[in-house]
């Protein structure tokens, strides 16, 4: 069965770094396209970054494009979203997703799989 579990959210200042950890388990992680998206109070879920399975490069949304990266190692079956120079407009719930065979998409409905988040406040 596959499961997906986030961690690293946490309180930061603006002009901060945080790096978010999602692992994944029953699956073969290399055959999965992944993404992260995020909910900020009041608002539609957002993508944030995506990574096709076979080793398309990564892409960003405009908000996030700069100071965000989306990396995965294949080993430890763990996705990552490095964010750096955090604005209070990042805080957030983050998720990750994971799509068989994706190429890494900005829409949530191509993702099967959704971990179930990790919250991310940027204090001004």
């Amino acid at each position: 069965q596959v499961h997906l579990e986030e961690s690293g959210g946490g309180l930061v200042q603006a002009g901060g770094s945080l790096r978010l950890s999602c692992v994944a388990s029953g699956m073969t992680f290399q055959n999965y396209g992944v993404g992260w998206f995020r909910r900020a109070p009041g608002a539609e879920r957002a993508f944030v970054a995506a990574l096709g399975w076979g080793g398309e490069a990564a892409f960003y949304s405009e908000a996030v494009k700069g100071r965000f990266t989306i990396s995965r190692d294949y080993a430890s079956k763990t996705l990552y979203l490095q964010m750096n120079n955090l604005k209070p407009e990042d805080t957030a719930v983050y998720y990750c997703a994971a799509d068989h065979w994706g190429s890494g998409s900005d829409a949530a409905n191509r993702y099967r799989y959704w971990g179930q988040g990790t919250q991310v406040i940027v204090s001004s």
